[in-house]
């Protein structure tokens, strides 16, 4: 059993500002807590405007030398950053682990895809290249070149401490820009390891700035008026607030925000070989992604099989500490989290929905104070319930029989949001169709989590995204470079 901290060893965490970790403007804390075993293991300061002002300055300050080193010397400092990313590479899971919930090899994952983004990141002195065109006009040429914004920001969520960060850092600094994070107060532990390693990468003193807080913090990154753009992923609701408030400022703004994804079943599935990935992408994480699997479709008469297969994976899943070998799913992050799944299971219960799998009798008898729902399953849902419309964020599997993929796509296309959405088919057409129709930006076929890679753009559709550029891959360098024009005549 992983030792737990003890009173005398909770952290109060600091703010990271011109190159210093400095105590916080704050008068309220936020109690982080291990929710596989419900203690707490640190406090989180709920800073103020003061304090994101004095890490704008600090990047404000730092901006000019930094925009002026050249991009190959930018990119070995995130050469050494990733190395250092390796070296740590165990010890960084174990702390998403320890302050998330996560498995230990989902932690694995996740910090494996954020050092993918700086992998990519570190390509930059191809991916700034502009273009250029001689004699546009008789004497007259022209040239087009990626020039850095300014200060830019990231407000990071809770669910991948290490990985989400990584979507917007690494672009934005290796591009010239000097940047502010705000991690979630749930958990902030990640996001301190890492950047004490870009410190020991060699990033000079203002260029990257962290400030730890919750709403006051969010409104503030929104306002300044020093900072050029931000980054966001969370809720619609807060991904919309932040996309509105921050434009009316006058900032670019990429802003990820909630999902309800479809995974539709036809009858041609190789149900042996997809149900696998079917679960994972259910229960992964206890559903707490944007990517999770929400409404299970089965077309026509694969119906029963495919149901029976998912009360069966969901059975044989092993929820416990994420830390303990054998474990495949964690709990959720917080007891309030708990609560509100658990009030959403119940939702479904009275609206009519048949509970074939009740996540609410779990137990983990040797973590008693930890904050576990179990895999749930329900059949019969309609998009009129409560749970086959709103974002759960849970390990709950609504399943919505049709008759048709036309009435699967259908069902897809009503729903408000559009993040992601997968097919399990063995047909190319009924594929092709699918991917042709779906609202959603990130298709995948017989691939349960369509999670794209750091070179391509990651972000949704309708309400899931706010903004323009993605997050990640060519976007990523569009959205922190401004494209400058140069019209030239020699005389």
């Amino acid at each position: 059993m992983p030792e737990v901290a003890g009173p005398a060893d909770i952290q109060t965490l600091d703010n990271f500002i011109g190159g210093r970790w400095v105590q916080a403007h704050a008068s309220e804390f936020f109690d982080v807590h291990n929710p596989a075993v419900g203690a707490v293991i640190g406090r989180t300061p709920m800073s103020t405007a003061p304090d994101v002002d004095a890490a704008v300055r600090a990047a404000t300050e730092a901006f000019p030398a930094w925009r002026n080193t050249p991009v190959n010397a930018r990119a070995q400092v995130l050469y050494r950053f990733k190395a250092l990313l390796e070296q740590h590479f165990e010890s960084l899971a174990r702390t998403v682990t320890t302050e998330h919930g996560k498995t230990l090899d989902e932690s694995r994952g996740s910090v494996r895809r954020g050092i993918e983004c700086v992998e990519v990141a570190c390509g930059a002195p191809s991916l700034m290249q502009g273009s250029a065109l001689e004699d546009i006009a008789t004497g007259i040429d022209c040239h087009v070149v990626r020039q850095p914004l300014g200060v830019c920001a990231a407000i990071a969520p809770f669910n991948f401490p290490a990985m989400v960060p990584m979507w917007f850092l690494p672009f934005a600094v290796v591009t010239g820009n000097t940047f502010l994070l705000k991690p979630s107060e749930q958990v902030p532990l990640s996001q301190r390891r890492m950047i004490d390693l870009l410190q020991q990468a060699g990033l000079p003193p203002g260029v990257v700035n962290l400030v730890n807080g919750g709403r006051d913090v969010v409104n503030a990154i929104c306002d300044h008026p020093g900072i050029r753009a931000v980054s966001f992923v969370g809720s619609t609701a807060v991904a919309k607030h932040v996309y509105q408030r921050a434009t009316h400022a006058g900032k670019r703004v990429q802003a990820l925000g909630g999902a309800k994804n479809f995974v539709v079943v036809m009858p041609d599935a190789d149900l042996d070989r997809a149900i696998g990935a079917i679960a994972e992408s259910f229960y992964g994480c206890a559903g707490e992604r944007c990517l999770a699997g929400s409404m299970l479709v089965p077309v026509g008469d694969v119906h029963v099989t495919a149901r029976d297969r998912m009360v069966a994976a969901a059975r044989a899943l092993k929820v416990g500490d994420g830390t303990e070998p054998g474990v495949t799913m964690g709990p959720v992050i917080s007891a309030a989290h708990r609560a509100r799944v658990v009030g959403y299971i119940e939702k479904g219960v009275a609206e009519g929905a048949r509970l074939l799998v009740d996540g609410r009798q779990t137990r983990v008898v040797d973590r008693p104070n930890g904050y576990f729902v179990g895999p749930t399953v329900f059949d019969e849902v309609s998009a009129r319930m409560a749970i086959g419309h709103d974002e759960i964020f849970g390990p709950v599997a609504s399943i919505c029989p049709v008759r048709t993929l036309e009435e699967a796509i259908a069902l897809a296309q009503s729903h408000p949001n559009a993040n992601a959405t997968s097919i399990f088919t063995s047909s190319g057409k009924s594929a092709r169709e699918f991917a042709k129709h779906a609202p959603a930006s990130m298709v995948g076929v017989n691939i349960g989590v369509a999670a794209p890679m750091a070179y391509f753009p990651f972000g949704g559709a309708k309400d899931s995204f706010f903004g323009d550029l993605k997050a990640h891959g060519r976007d990523g360098i569009e959205f922190y470079t401004d494209k400058k024009v140069t019209i030239s005549r020699w005389f």
